[in-house]
């Protein structure tokens, strides 16, 4: 079975981001570091589970808001100068493609 986009790419930016997350300043690393992993592993976990379930929008819908503390954790990053820009817009890139993909799936399923 082939994976879904969404899946795909949530996982490619855990494979890019979580290396930098655990280089990150130990004050900073166990505290917005840790949230921002936890977060993407539970994104990555819930959108595995919405491809089986029937009712996926009860799972897709609360991801949106999730996604979206994501980016703004990520900003943080850049305002306290612990990221570089160039890696900054590199990750609210791959955010940004896996919201749209969320955004186009829940759609979808509210068309059905």
């Amino acid at each position: 079975m082939d994976e879904l986009p969404i899946i795909q790419r949530t996982y490619d930016l855990i494979k890019w981001y979580v290396p930098i997350l655990n280089r990150l300043p130990r004050d900073h690393k166990f505290f917005l570091g840790d949230r921002i992993i936890t977060r993407l592993y539970d994104l990555l976990e819930k959108l595995i589970q919405a491809r089986y379930t029937k009712e996926k929008l009860i799972i897709l819908e609360p991801l949106n808001s999730s996604l979206d503390i994501v980016r703004h954790q990520t900003r943080l990053l850049l305002d306290f100068e612990l990221v570089k820009a160039e890696r900054y817009e590199y990750a609210s890139k791959l955010i940004n493609e896996v919201g749209v993909e969320l955004g186009g799936w829940i759609k979808q399923q509210k068309n059905r």
